[in-house]
């Protein structure tokens, strides 16, 4: 059975024997004394080999049925990386079905405030883990992912659950299969039991809608988590999942990474094959827009790119995937470019400061870095591409009449208006003709790139302009701003940097490297050559091991 969450949020939780009700506002809880009543809890309420287990490592339930862990099971449990936990899965120091109970319960505490998680198959993921149990006892060979409980988000078909992308036009329409992509993290031992938050069609880095509600930034609930893979980036900063699978075309993997403090990647166009990751069965993929994996460690970027990628059942008959392996070992090895801000898209100086760090940091690494190198290419035509091409693509979740009203403005613009909103209207309302040659220029662009990756390894940029923005809700989307250095600027001028990478086809991951002074997390975008997906993730990984890995937000600790 599939429970929805969210804005109808389900009253309660089935487990083995006991119905736990959900009570929005919990906070964590510190280590509590063990009591006869908490006891019996134990005793009548979690199964026997279960219960042994924790109460040998000191951990205990509270009459409220809130879990406290004890020293042997640590409460860093459900921030551990995926590989982390599989490890654990396979040395049998904690069982396929123990694992998704602890994040069930996490999410009985937690999820109310955040709203991340926005439906689950509770049953129907017990099953899957005892089933991962079973197989773990019989010796079976295990899968890199074996017993590891994750959550895809909304916008990936998964049997049982509906698709919606946020309409709720869509939100009985229950799919009968699964996505390509979550198959294959399935067949690669995921426990899939739920879905997370995103905007309306996915386009916002916001992540609030008619059908779900608003999902909230763990590190401040005041703020957003990013989108359009929002509740993705939340749900793994918070614990509340193991691993999670978001799709970018507008920065939609790599800011949510940015503003929860997590890792993203976003491949290679076309690497990921996105079938099934679509709204009303549309097969068609998409200009520019990739699936990608979010999670807490660099190396599950990896892991969850192995599974991921690679042709569909009728590309694989004629074409096969292999991205070339980093072999590189040391930051010292790398030779890269770093972009603190540019003049058509002025980054805050906090974000600033800490690439400005980390640039300091590689060199007294021994790393080579330049503060000028740049590829050939003029960024404001850059801009202007992308912006135009990532319009169109996305024009045809438009109805007819926000086309036509887009034609019409479009045609009434003056040519020298180059705002957001016009690019935008030209974008939606392209013609073939004109997609021809802005595509002309992606191409010479793509080549520019190509120039550029024969003397540097990767290029450092930000994410975005500023760490996580207050919730703000203002119709029409490009009249919102957002504080740049003292000044309010458009929201979505900041799309700039999702474009750096994303109208070219490269691959980008999403690493945090520090915070800013209200203590909100802030990334870098490492982009690296087309097809070069695993040098990006690599030096994630590098800077993961020698300068900042993965920090819990506070309240979620």
């Amino acid at each position: 059975m599939t429970t929805m969450v969210g804005k109808a949020i389900a009253q309660e939780i089935i487990h083995d024997t006991i119905q736990v009700p959900i009570t929005p506002g919990i906070r964590p809880m510190a280590r509590m004394v063990a009591t006869p009543e908490t006891r019996k809890v134990m005793k009548n309420d979690v199964p026997s080999g279960r219960a042994k287990r924790m109460q040998e490592a000191g951990s205990f339930f509270t009459a409220g049925r809130t879990i406290c862990y004890g020293d042997s099971m640590s409460n860093t449990l459900p921030f551990q990386t995926a590989k982390q936990l599989a490890s654990a899965i396979r040395k049998k120091k904690i069982g396929c079905l123990e694992l998704l109970d602890l994040y069930l319960e996490r999410i009985e505490a937690h999820n109310p405030e955040l709203n991340a998680i926005i439906a689950m198959d509770v049953e129907g993921a017990r099953k899957q883990a005892k089933a991962a149990d079973r197989a773990v006892k019989a010796g079976k060979k295990l899968g890199p992912l074996h017993g590891v409980p994750m959550t895809l988000k909304e916008s990936y078909d998964i049997a049982g659950y509906p698709t919606t992308w946020g309409n709720p036009a869509f939100k009985d329409q229950k799919v009968e299969k699964h996505s390509l992509a979550a198959q294959r993290l399935v067949d690669a031992g995921a426990t899939l039991f739920g879905k997370t938050n995103v905007p309306l069609n996915l386009a916002d880095w916001q992540s609030y809608n008619d059908v779900y509600g608003l999902t909230k930034n763990p590190w401040d609930l005041s703020r957003t988590p990013g989108g359009s893979s929002g509740g993705s980036g939340a749900a793994l900063a918070a614990g509340l999942t193991g691993l999670e699978a978001g799709s970018d075309i507008g920065a939609s993997i790599r800011n949510p990474a940015h503003y929860c403090g997590v890792f993203g990647h976003k491949p290679t166009f076309g690497v990921v094959s996105p079938r099934g990751h679509a709204l009303a069965g549309n097969v068609a993929q998409a200009d520019i827009s990739v699936c990608g994996p979010l999670a807490r460690g660099a190396e599950d970027l990896e892991i969850a790119m192995d599974v991921m990628a690679g042709p569909d059942e009728i590309d694989g008959r004629g074409w096969t995937l292999t991205l070339p392996r980093s072999k590189k070992k040391a930051l010292r090895e790398f030779k890269v470019a770093v972009v603190l801000s540019d003049p058509n898209c002025e980054v805050d100086q906090s974000v600033q400061d800490e690439l400005q760090k980390l640039a300091t940091f590689l060199g007294k690494q021994k790393a080579k870095v330049s503060d000028t190198a740049r590829p050939a290419i003029d960024t404001a035509e850059q801009n202007d591409v992308y912006v135009r091409l990532l319009r169109a693509a996305t024009s045809g979740r438009l109805t007819d009449e926000a086309w036509n009203q887009a034609a019409r403005d479009a045609a009434a613009l003056p040519d020298s208006d180059m705002s957001y909103f016009a690019q935008m209207q030209r974008g939606n309302s392209l013609s073939h003709r004109t997609w021809l040659a802005l595509n002309e220029k992606r191409h010479r662009m793509r080549l520019a790139w190509a120039e550029f990756f024969k003397d540097y390894d990767l290029l450092l940029c930000p994410v975005a302009v500023t760490a996580a923005f207050p919730h703000d809700q203002k119709d029409p989307r490009h009249e919102r701003t957002i504080v740049v250095n003292n000044r309010q600027v458009p929201v979505v001028d900041q799309i700039f940097w999702a474009g750096y990478s994303g109208v070219t086809y490269l691959p980008a991951s999403a690493a945090p490297i520090g915070q800013a002074r209200d203590g909100l997390p802030i990334g870098v975008q490492i982009i690296g050559p087309q097809y070069g997906d695993y040098s990006t993730i690599a030096f994630a990984r590098l800077l993961e091991k020698e300068y900042r890995s993965f920090v819990p937000p506070p309240a979620y600790q």
